[in-house]
């Protein structure tokens, strides 16, 4: 099973008592306060050898999009037709809707091709999520297969939180300076996630391959009570 080595290494807490430690002008610490944490161990896909593993429901995902796609469009389809239909006399009414075919037919290829990316982006990129005794695996990135490792006693609490259609599992580390070397687009995207769940390592809870109960079950069970759950 594939785990990295303990972290923070012993002695070093990950954690200061009275919060986290005031930035300083050459990089060192002040008095007090321990140094930053190790960065994270990474790697460009979470390992499918642990205990409990999620992968993403792309099916069910696609299923979604398609569906709202087509209550978007389908009665703006549907006035065009009737507009262009109903003021045509009989000759131009077959141009009339070969015209509409063509209309449609560019609209769905316009939308089908960045969905049908993003669904490849998402499935390709392998787990979203594994559990085990000494910690996790989380993707950094919704859409690429790139991962972080926390060991549970680094995790400050996970939780639960929705936003438009996407329910999702956060986690919280204690300190995100761990985080910090994961790249300028994974920051990007951090931040993004941030905004809406309040942390930028999240995996989905309802485009996944296991039921939500099922998830949390296992983040009870592997966590066991070494961090909040919420």
């Amino acid at each position: 099973m594939t785990t990295p080595p303990p972290w923070p290494p012993s002695g070093q807490p990950s954690q200061h008592p009275y919060g986290p430690p005031p930035q300083h002008p050459y990089g060192a610490p002040p008095p007090g306060y321990p140094p930053p944490p190790p960065p994270a161990p990474v790697t460009k896909r979470i390992p499918e050898d642990q205990p409990f593993v999620v992968r993403p429901n792309v099916a069910k995902r696609g299923l979604v999009m398609g569906g709202v796609v087509a209550v978007l469009l389908v009665p703006i389809l549907c006035i065009l037709g009737v507009g262009l239909l109903g003021g045509t006399d009989e000759q131009a009414r077959g141009s009339a809707v070969a015209g509409l075919l063509a209309l449609v037919g560019c609209l769905l290829v316009a939308i089908a091709l960045p969905i049908g990316l993003q669904l490849w982006l998402i499935g390709s990129g392998g787990p979203v999520l594994a559990l085990g005794p000494a910690g996790l695996w989380i993707r950094t990135r919704p859409t690429r297969g790139q991962a972080v490792w926390l060991p549970w006693e680094a995790v400050a609490q996970i939780s639960r939180r929705r936003w438009s259609l996407e329910k999702m599992l956060v986690v919280k580390p204690y300190d995100q300076r761990a985080l910090q070397n994961l790249g300028t687009f994974t920051a990007l995207d951090s931040g993004l996630l941030s905004a809406f769940y309040g942390s930028g390592l999240v995996a989905t809870l309802n485009f996944a391959d296991r039921p939500e109960s099922e998830i949390l079950a296992a983040v009870a069970h592997y966590s066991a009570g070494r961090c909040r759950l919420l």
